[in-house]
């Protein structure tokens, strides 16, 4: 069973930074375009980024600018550069496929921006 295992997560206060990995196995990796996502309380869980095998990337209007999603295929490893951070981007972090059947979900890592 493939397996995503998050980290990086923490608090932070506005405007400041934070870097998201995580890791996956069971998986051939490179072959995939994996995500971020991320669910604020009360909310659905949304896609803020993806990077296609071929390093292409895509990101929600929201975090544009800010956010720089990037991967290491050698190590299975996908990570999220978070800069400019808003009280808004509070939620707790997920990767996983970049669409379509998403596969099981890690425990996730919690980001809180405040003050």
């Amino acid at each position: 069973q493939v397996q995503f295992v998050e980290s990086g997560g923490g608090l932070v206060q506005p405007g400041g930074s934070l870097r998201l990995s995580c890791t996956a196995s069971r998986i051939m990796f490179r072959i995939y375009t994996m995500g971020w996502y991320r669910q604020a309380p009360g909310k659905q869980r949304e896609l803020v980024a993806r990077i296609t095998s071929g390093l292409s990337t895509d990101y929600a209007d929201s975090v544009k600018g800010r956010f720089t999603i990037s991967r290491d295929n050698a190590k299975n490893t996908v990570y999220l550069q978070m800069n400019g951070l808003k009280p808004e981007d509070t939620a707790v972090y997920y990767c996983n496929l970049g669409g379509g059947n998403l596969l099981s979900w890690g425990q996730g890592t919690q980001v809180t921006v405040s003050s």
